[in-house]
């Protein structure tokens, strides 16, 4: 059985309507292949197709936002921002990583994996909200 690693949203996060992308590595560091990058997805597809693919096999999943940044600047600034552990706004939402015990990992359902077309639309649907944001 494999691992699936995300973010725990508060309800109502505008986290959640960002892109999605999945990373798909080895449970162990010592196996000799390079991860795979795979989406954007939107966050309730890359979830289910996560747990899918690591549900029989020891793989671990990563499933986080993909900040659809427009120039270098912005870039620049994100970085900044993450190596300072700052806010971008003091009155933003912040999210954290929760510590869970290891005895009990936290379960996630998300679902059946999405259809092909299910997964283009979805694309589509994004490709609409980045052109938008422009």
């Amino acid at each position: 059985m494999g691992t699936l690693v995300t973010l725990h949203l508060p309800p109502g996060s505008p986290v959640a309507d960002l892109p999605w992308i999945i990373t798909i590595g080895p449970l162990d560091d010592d196996e000799g292949w390079e991860p795979l990058v795979c989406g954007p997805y939107e966050r309730p597809h890359a979830l289910a197709l996560a747990q899918a693919v690591v549900a029989d096999e020891d793989l671990m999943a990563v499933v986080e936002p993909l900040l659809p940044l427009a120039d270098a600047e912005a870039i620049r600034a994100e970085v900044e921002l993450a190596k300072s552990g700052g806010s971008p706004d003091a009155g933003a939402e912040e999210l954290s990583a929760e510590t869970f015990d290891s005895a009990e990992p936290r379960r996630t359902t998300p679902g059946r994996p999405p259809t092909r077309e299910e997964v283009r639309a979805g694309f589509a649907r994004i490709a609409a909200k980045l052109a938008a944001a422009g």
